[in-house]
């Protein structure tokens, strides 16, 4: 008699794991391609964008000048050996450098803020077409002054060095 029972009812189990396994498919198939990020305190911000953005970091803001043959401060320095800086390029490059992250910190802290109260509005329910507008041409204003530090200060950098720097820095670069 169990046995008989049990011979009955395996097609419902069977089936039923079946079912739990479509579901699971189905539920991870249509997962958003953010899911999992809702637990982050600025949506639009990773914690190592915000890490990047507060030590001044690059943010891949200068590929169009480092990707383009126009070295950057913070690499330089990072090759100064390899590509044969004089004392006096060093302590060029080191000014720039410093000059360009004091003011990238001061711009990412300014960018993350105007990120964090966008969030909120949309957190609190205080959105309105006004201030999200408003909001938007604030972060585009200080991601493009950010931007502007970081490609300006690659601009600078080929007065300092030689041709054939230059071209070692990219060769060492991989471009």
């Amino acid at each position: 008699m169990k046995f008989a029972l049990l011979f009955f009812m395996l097609p419902f189990f069977l089936g039923s794991a079946e079912a739990a396994e479509d579901h699971k498919s189905h539920a991870k198939a249509h997962a958003g391609a953010y899911a999992g990020q809702q637990a982050r305190t600025i949506k639009s911000l990773s914690a190592d964008d915000i890490a990047e953005l507060k030590r001044g970091g690059g943010w891949g803001l200068a590929k169009a000048a480092e990707l383009n043959g126009v070295p950057g401060p913070a690499h330089l320095l990072e090759l100064k050996d390899e590509i044969g800086l004089s004392g006096a390029q060093i302590s060029a490059v080191g000014g720039l450098y410093e000059r360009m992250k004091a003011d990238a910190i001061e711009q990412g802290e300014r960018l993350i803020a105007l990120e964090g109260a966008l969030e909120k509005h949309f957190r609190d329910g205080t959105i309105t077409d006004e201030v999200l507008r408003d909001s938007l041409q604030s972060i585009a204003d200080a991601r493009q002054r950010l931007r502007y530090i970081h490609l300006s200060t690659h601009l600078k950098t080929p007065a300092i060095l030689s041709r054939h720097q230059i071209f070692h820095y990219n060769k060492l670069r991989g471009y």
